[in-house]
């Protein structure tokens, strides 16, 4: 899918891959890379699935404010989701790893249904879903 403008560009460096940093040309992000225990590591650093999980859940967020306002919906301000972003081996031979993602969804004092509808229109316009649609498995519910 091909920008129709550059509205924003992020720009960030890492070095040392799962072992080193990773940081942002403005300084406002920087972190120390190390893998979890799970996965062999110190655990003692921030995760590139950590990151991710972060990033999701509050591109998300601006998805549902986006299509609530689109729908004259208010959101809350303590809308909140709890995201996971699991690594592991691809599955059925296929060579590589891979991540899973959930999101459960928060929205205080909204009715159930209509949060659902909410969170699968937020689905189809979240620039993160987007980008993941069809290569990984992304699960969504409403608590």
């Amino acid at each position: 899918m091909a920008l129709e403008k550059v509205v924003y560009t992020a720009h960030a460096t890492a070095t040392g891959g799962r072992e080193g940093v990773a940081k942002t040309d403005d300084g406002k992000v920087d972190v120390k890379l190390d893998p979890p225990k799970e996965m062999g590591g110190g655990g003692t650093g921030t995760n590139p699935e950590q990151l991710f999980a972060m990033g999701y859940a509050a591109c998300f967020i601006g998805a549902l404010k986006f299509v609530g306002s689109s729908q004259k919906i208010h959101v809350p301000k303590d809308a909140s989701i709890d995201s996971s972003v699991s690594f592991g081996p691809l599955a059925n031979g296929a060579k590589g790893f891979g991540i899973a993602v959930e999101l459960v969804v928060h929205i205080p004092g909204m009715e159930k249904e209509l949060a659902e509808k909410l969170v699968h229109e937020a689905h189809e316009v979240c620039p993160y879903s987007n980008a993941t649609r069809g290569n990984i498995d992304v699960k969504l519910s409403v608590a």
